[in-house]
């Protein structure tokens, strides 16, 4: 199991690496040219060479991705072009405040799809079931923007309970933040319970017509013990893969969330370095997001080997 894990680690490092060469070259391929978008466009050709020489785009192509990798490597992601401020500094904050988000929207995305897609494999083709298939796929066909906006103007503008546009800063308090987290949160939670809600009713379906199943049932177990304790664990093995995609994708939905209630996290930061053309945030965003991709991949891979014997005695050979 130990030489599995490793092999995978070496997998999910090489992953990242090919990600880091993929995002450096695709953001120095954008049009336009970063010091004239800096000082703008009445600058002098002098004043654009100076500020090219300033941020190294003279130097080779090549050396200038071995010095970010060799940089991003030891935690340090480069200066804003924006702010002048250290990279990872900004991240830290905006990161602690979609981290926040994310949390909240795994945590009531797994719990909603893990209730409603047994209730919808228990019920097939009852009114639960289709009730609920139904709304799953009403989520899955409606982008997250959509969703953000139906919640805000169902629960801050008709009803008054939570804020609809997010007035405080980066650098501002949990507590200053929680009333405006759920709204994001259950936009998002929404969106990735309605994937997994489909596949885990599915695999419900198929586990409890197998023949371990029936067993269980002959031999006069209660229905909860042969649901919890025989179908469920196989029934999730399927659905393991499948939640780790959607928290992956949460980095990438969080952009357009974020930016429908203004809240100070990693996708409204994105935003204003794509419109900034700030270099040093955006390759910094993309690799975190690699990053995070390959890890919570590996992840699944772990806990659907932990899982399924099968999968570990193969493991093992």
């Amino acid at each position: 199991m130990i030489r599995y894990v490793l092999r995978r680690l070496a997998l999910a490092v090489l992953t990242v690496w090919l990600a880091s060469l993929g995002i450096f070259l695709a953001v120095h391929a954008l049009p336009g040219d970063v010091a004239t978008q800096i000082l703008g466009r009445d600058a002098t050709p002098q004043a654009v060479a100076a500020m090219r020489t300033e941020l190294g785009l003279n130097e080779p192509l090549w050396q200038r991705y071995g010095d970010w990798l060799s940089g991003a490597l030891h935690g340090d992601f480069g200066t804003s072009l924006v702010t002048h401020q250290p990279v990872a500094d900004e991240l830290t904050l905006r990161l602690r405040n979609t981290l926040l988000i994310a949390a909240l929207a795994i945590v009531l995305g797994i719990v909603l799809a893990l209730v409603c897609g047994v209730v919808a494999g228990l019920t097939r083709d009852r009114w639960p079931d289709m009730l609920i298939s139904t709304l799953s796929l009403a989520g899955m066909s409606m982008p997250e923007f959509v969703i953000a906006t139906l919640l805000a103007l169902a629960f801050a503008v008709a009803i008054p309970i939570f804020p609809a546009v997010v007035t405080a800063g980066p650098d501002a308090t949990v507590a200053e933040l929680l009333p405006a987290l759920w709204l994001p949160a259950c936009a998002l939670s929404v969106v990735m319970a309605a994937y997994i809600i489909r596949m885990l009713r599915t695999s419900v379906i198929d586990t409890m017509a197998s023949e371990f199943v029936a067993t269980a049932r002959l031999r006069g177990l209660a229905p909860a013990r042969v649901v919890l304790r025989h179908a469920l664990p196989s029934a999730l093995l399927p659905t393991v893969n499948v939640v780790a995609m959607n928290i992956a994708w949460l980095l990438g939905g969080v952009v357009v969330v974020e930016s429908v209630f203004n809240y100070p996290g990693l996708g409204v930061l994105t935003v204003d370095a794509v419109h900034n053309r700030d270099l040093p945030v955006l390759q910094a965003i993309a690799l975190l997001g690699a990053a995070t991709y390959a890890l919570l991949n590996l992840a699944a891979d772990v806990v659907a080997m932990l899982l399924n014997p099968r999968l570990r005695r193969r493991a093992v050979a």
